[in-house]
Order: structure tokens, then sequence, then C-alpha cells
């Protein structure tokens, strides 16, 4: 799509925003500008909420920002997948970074925290360091399970490791055969999964924070892990509403 095609696509549907959730936005521009991750191939930054210079006694209500979407990092992520919905790309982008917007005006960080555990869930999948906690910002999916983007993480605390343990997926029961000398906190991805989520199925487990673990935080482990079906049960309490 074309630069000054984007541009359009972009007021048309920042002309479907209500009016209450632009209040304080200076502007929505288009940049012509590709912003790549500093570190991941393939990824890319598509949009931009900037706080604006505000005087230091301004209440939340003067709060503004100025909204970016970038032109080129559509180009590059729709070169990379042919599916790539520039409409629905966009209209993300923008919703997501009003919600920057409308969280600073409140003085709430979720949106921010949510970002972070992103990132965090990157360095996870590239096997790099991690907040071993950082899934617990992401979006509920049911009862101790939380969504991080395509992946789904179902929490566990446990005193220490055990030998196997049972998980519940969409009214399904699976038998999990841990690795020997596992520690934790422990990133388990489940193979074997029926109707899985879009991305990965992770189990957690993760002792109940102490003093310790303020003084020294753990190195996470990972590993990949045959889930064993033992029944189907319509009936069945689902572990996630995903």
């Amino acid at each position: 799509m074309r630069l000054s095609d984007f541009e359009a696509l972009v007021r048309r549907i920042a002309g479907e925003v209500p009016a209450e959730f632009l209040e304080g936005v200076a502007e929505i521009a288009v940049s012509p500008r590709t912003v790549p991750h500093p570190e991941r191939a393939e990824i890319f930054t598509l949009g931009e909420c900037i706080p604006l210079p505000a005087a230091d006694n301004a209440s939340s209500e003067g709060i503004q920002s100025r909204i970016v979407l970038y032109h080129g990092s559509f180009a590059a992520l729709a070169a990379l997948h042919e599916e790539f919905d520039w409409r629905e790309e966009a209209w993300e982008t923008l919703t997501h970074e009003l919600r920057h917007h409308l969280e600073w005006r409140a003085r709430a960080p979720a949106l921010e925290a949510f970002d972070h555990a992103v990132e965090q869930n990157f360095a996870r999948q590239d096997g790099e360091s991690f907040d071993p906690l950082f899934y617990l910002d992401g979006e509920p999916a049911g009862e101790a399970a939380f969504r991080v983007e395509d992946d789904v993480f179902l929490d566990r605390l446990l005193p220490d490791p055990p030998a196997a343990a049972t998980v519940q997926w969409r009214g399904r029961s699976y038998r999990v055969d841990l690795p020997a000398g596992l520690t934790l906190p422990a990133f388990l991805t489940l193979d074997g999964i029926a109707d899985p989520p879009a991305g990965d199925l992770v189990l957690v487990l993760r002792r109940k924070p102490g003093l310790r673990d303020l003084l020294r935080r753990s190195r996470p482990s990972q590993a990949t892990v045959r889930a064993v079906e033992l029944y189907f049960s319509p009936d069945s309490a689902d572990s996630s509403n995903a």
C-alpha cells in the first residue's frame, strides 16, 4: 500500500473512534519511517504514542499525546506475511496507542506492563534471560491462566517440583511427566494438546514468592514436554476461557 493510501486509511479509521477517546490527542500522524526492533529480526514498531511536554502541575486531563503510525514498518511486515491485513493491523495499532494515551491520563500503567510482558515473552522464545513473572501482566484467560499475545501460560504454585502434573485445557485432562532434575521456576511448553491456542501453551511451575526471591532471582528453566490425554468430559471445567 502506498504512503498516500495508508494516510487515507488511517484518517478513515480515526474517524470511527468515538470522540471521547480522542480527548487530549493533539495529532494522529503517519510517518514514512521503518522502525525495526533493535535486536529481534522481523519485529517492527508499527506505532507510537508520544507524550507532549506539559506543565509540571498539569492535571491528568491536561496530558496530551501525539500518535504516529509508521508506514515503513507496515510495509516491511506486509512483505514478510502474505496474509497481512493493512486495515486490521492499522486499527489494532491505533487503538493500542490510544489505550496508552488514555492510561497516561488516568495514571493507570496496565498497558505499559503488558508491553513489558510481550517483550519478555520474546526473550523467553529466543532463549534469553527474562523476568519469570512477566506473564502475570498478560490478559486473564481463565483460572490461573494468562494470555500474552498468542501464548497462554498456566500458573501453578508448588513447594517443590513433582514427578508429574495434571493439566486441564478446554474440557480435557492431561498428564505431564516432568523432566528429572527440574528446577523452579520452570516454563514447560506442552506438546500433544488438542485444540491448542494460536501460540504456545505453557505450564509454569513456581514457588510462592518469599524473602529469598527478593534477594536472589533464579533463572527459569525451559523444556518442551509431552502431554498425554487422560480422559474427555464435555462437562469438565476449562482452565482457560480461550
